[in-house]
């Protein structure tokens, strides 16, 4: 890694340490914390954010997809062959899920946090925090709720500071009733680079999510891409 400008030898070697921890090369870990706070300097100054969705192609953290929706991914038969073959739809709950969700509620302190599974027509929440729903029919919305499907879509992270301003997801009607405002999503991605859900996250007030948090509960995705896919 060529050294950053204006950083002394400790400061790279903090940039080394830190990117060593989230599993990635020095560079990513830079242009990743970089892709956040300009996506973050975006939003504050309620810029239409769609042609820095192309600059940011190649970053780790992507916005919604634009106004072809996600459909086309979203309907792709392996894709879904992949996520049928979890078994997690409409399964009862399982503890080792509802603590994934609970740690990445309590990580990131918001009130929402689930593991979503995306189908083609709805959204299925294998766990979510806070909840007491039992009964797969209770755990479940229809796609047109869903926020983590844009995630699935683009196999990346997708942070949303607030979705309200988003040029597609405030149409989402989850975002209209104030259920969403603020959201972070990792999706969770098998061996054949299928995007079966989310380890999600949001909130009903504006956030200014960071690295770190992205960092967290990318870890945490981890755990539960591990359980879902070493079974």
């Amino acid at each position: 890694m060529t050294s950053i400008p204006g950083f002394d030898a400790r400061l790279n070697s903090m940039v080394e340490e830190q990117a060593a921890k989230a599993h990635q090369t020095p560079d990513e870990y830079v242009a990743q914390a970089v892709a956040t706070q300009l996506m973050a300097d975006v939003t504050r100054r309620k810029e239409d954010h769609t042609e820095l969705l192309a600059r940011l192609s190649d970053a780790d953290i992507k916005v919604a997809e634009q106004s072809a929706g996600p459909q086309s991914v979203v309907a792709d038969p392996e894709r879904l062959q992949a996520l049928y073959a979890t078994g997690l739809l409409d399964a009862p709950r399982e503890q080792v899920y509802d603590r994934i969700a609970d740690m990445a509620a309590s990580a990131l302190a918001v009130p929402g946090a689930a593991i979503s599974l995306v189908d083609v027509d709805r959204q299925f929440f294998v766990s979510m925090h806070g909840s007491p729903a039992e009964a797969p029919e209770d755990r479940q919305t229809s796609i047109d709720r869903s926020v983590c499907q844009y995630a699935v879509a683009s196999g990346q992270p997708l942070v949303i500071p607030d979705a309200r301003e988003d040029p597609v997801l405030k149409y989402n009607p989850a975002v209209t009733d104030g259920t969403v405002v603020s959201y972070l999503g990792i999706p969770l991605i098998d061996s054949g680079n299928h995007a079966i859900g989310t380890l999600c996250v949001w909130d009903t007030n504006p956030r200014q999510w960071t690295s770190g948090h992205v960092m967290t509960l990318r870890d945490l995705a981890q755990l539960a891409t591990d359980r879902i896919f070493d079974k």
